[in-house]
């Protein structure tokens, strides 16, 4: 049995398609076939079963993919350890992230501190992260909301409050607070259903009894801001991604309490490397900075 073939195995179990699997792996669909078919025949069983084009694990794939995805973990796990403690100063940071609005200041500040360590951020939905975390493909998250489970270490590290964004010259733009009722008749742009503010924002809006009316839904939260600002509509926004140099202002909300909480993520049982260790304190003492800020 050799590395590749696991590694190979692994890849189409995941995919459940060969002719894509083989395209992830940049390698011939003959090539990976015949790489699986030899797996198969040491293992003297068939791991996958063939429903037309696509693969599904059967009884006996499904428990070698547990141990065969622990095997290579384990091993990554050692390459990764071996790295860190031959070049400390060095690598690559993997983070994932459910919303970037806090990462530039954050990245600016770590940079500072280790000038060459380097990153690769993602954007992820919520369960595409825990996926990754699951693999051991990403060190650390930035995941709003938290997620519990398991093998995962969950650090709340930010109540982020939502506030509500008008463009200068609204009718509330000379206020500091405003109740959900009087929002009522207002148009709003947002992002779609799905995400937390969203969906959040949507239950409180409903137990005041009304439903807001989205002139605008889209998939990029950073969009709202130059939507409020041209016009076309208010938006709950999160504090952490108010833009001082846009025409808009910010009001409190009253008497419901609209906070999303931050919360840094990382595998239990994974190598967590010396960078990734000092990266996750700076993250802890960037929010413990805008807590202070905020009570100040």
């Amino acid at each position: 049995m050799e590395l590749l073939q696991l590694q190979y195995f692994l890849t189409v179990a995941r995919m459940e398609h060969m002719t894509e699997a083989a395209r992830s792996l940049h390698v011939t669909q003959s090539s990976l076939s015949k790489t699986i078919q030899r797996l198969e025949e040491d293992l003297g069983v068939p791991l996958f079963d063939r429903i037309g084009r696509r693969l599904r694990l059967n009884e006996f794939g499904s428990k070698f993919f547990f141990r065969a995805e622990r095997a290579l973990f384990e091993l990554e796990q050692g390459k990764q350890e071996l790295r860190d403690l031959s070049g400390p100063e060095h690598g690559t940071i993997e983070l994932a992230v459910t919303n970037a609005s806090t990462l530039p200041d954050i990245l600016r500040k770590f940079g500072k501190k280790r000038p060459y360590i380097q990153f690769h951020v993602q954007m992820l939905t919520t369960q595409e992260m825990v996926t990754l975390l699951h693999r051991g493909e990403v060190d650390l998250c930035l995941s709003s909301p938290p997620i519990l489970g398991d093998d995962i270490e969950c650090q709340i590290v930010y109540a982020d409050p939502i506030l509500v964004a008008v463009p200068f010259g609204h009718r509330l733009a000379d206020r500091s607070r405003v109740s959900l009722a009087e929002l009522r008749d207002e148009r709003f742009v947002g992002v779609k259903r799905g995400y937390l503010t969203r969906d959040l924002v949507d239950s409180v809006c409903e137990s005041v009894g009304f439903a807001p009316n989205y002139v605008y839904e889209g998939n990029e939260p950073a969009r709202l801001s130059a939507l409020v600002e041209a016009g076309i509509g208010i938006a709950f926004i999160p504090k952490t991604a108010m833009n001082s140099r846009e025409q808009i202002h910010y009001l409190q909300v009253e008497e419901h309490e609209l906070v999303r909480e931050i919360a840094l993520l990382w595998h239990k049982s994974r190598y967590i490397s010396r960078a990734a260790r000092e990266f996750r304190e700076v993250v802890v003492e960037y929010f413990e900075s805008l807590t202070s800020s905020t009570n100040s």
